[in-house]
């Protein structure tokens, strides 16, 4: 049997006590070979680096990673509006069932959120807590508030009356708005707002964000003439994300339309959002067919 190696290299007293397993200390008389210390350290060192480096390259590059994962032309940055002074889409109505409609009126107190629906008819004069009557539509947008109450949008110059819409508010819709929409802003639109149907993006609305966009299949009748374009479609994005209400905005033929549409349904989306909520909106967005 061979007789074990033999530290030739004793380290000093005072590093023995800090490392002693380092040195060759407690594992008996077999000696611990340092390089492998050194090599393991300069190892881990350059994967590190390599960490360090690669998730630099992916901050810096996120945008044209994200191109690649999306796949498919999906282009909403046109479609985007600036801030609106007057309105954002959307819309709301209300009323408690009276067989008169609403009269002409003005608009209560422009808020982010309602605690109280308007009403042209108060019927409790002595709420336990009062609270001033407000609809949802983002307060930057500029709307006169002078006068009695009521629907700005009819054309009854009558006697008092909330409409025969339904959940409170004002108006023949229903949801605590004002007007003939759904939901608690004003408007033949749903959902807060004005401006009738779904929100717009800008006044406060944010754009939706692709997160599942599959290409779409091509037709095989463009196929074979080697038909190539855009397709603009024309759709509302749900709260929940997914595209509803879709239309054709820009045809291209030859099958391409459909096969964009039944793409279109698919898709799904971070939706849009107003004052950190989520929100319908209507926008157009671009389908390419290229052959490659």
């Amino acid at each position: 049997m061979p007789a074990p190696e033999v530290n030739d290299h004793p380290a000093p007293a005072g590093l023995v006590s800090v490392l002693p397993t380092l040195f060759g200390e407690g594992y008996g008389t077999y000696q611990v070979r340092r390089e492998t210390f050194v090599l393991s350290f300069l190892l881990h060192i350059l994967a590190a680096l390599l960490i360090v480096v690669s998730s630099s390259y992916l901050y810096s590059h996120r945008e044209e990673i994200k191109q690649q994962v999306t796949g498919i032309v999906t282009d909403i940055s046109p479609y985007v509006l600036p801030p609106s002074s007057s309105k954002a889409g959307g819309g709301g109505g209300g009323g408690d069932r009276d067989k008169l409609p609403a009269p002409k009126g003005a608009l209560p107190k422009l808020s982010r959120e309602q605690i109280t629906p308007p009403a042209v008819v108060v019927r409790n004069e002595a709420p336990k807590l009062a609270v001033d009557p407000s609809v949802v539509v983002p307060p930057n947008i500029t709307l006169p508030h002078v006068g009695p109450l009521g629907d700005p949008l009819s054309a009854v110059l009558g006697p008092p009356s909330n409409g025969p819409g339904s959940g409170g508010g004002i108006g023949s819709g229903s949801g605590g708005g004002v007007g003939s929409g759904r939901g608690p802003g004003v408007g033949p639109g749903w959902g807060g707002g004005i401006g009738g149907g779904p929100y717009r993006v800008g006044g406060g609305v944010s754009a939706p964000k692709p997160l599942f966009t599959p290409d779409p299949e091509y037709s095989e009748e463009a196929r074979k003439s080697k038909y190539q374009g855009v397709v603009v479609l024309w759709l509302v994005i749900g709260s929940d994300g997914r595209p509803h209400e879709i239309r054709v905005a820009r045809p291209l033929g030859m099958g391409l339309d459909e096969k964009a549409i039944e793409a279109v349904r698919t898709w799904r989306f971070e939706p849009a959002r107003k004052d950190g909520q989520p929100v319908a909106v209507q926008m157009n967005v671009e389908v390419s067919f290229r052959l490659y």
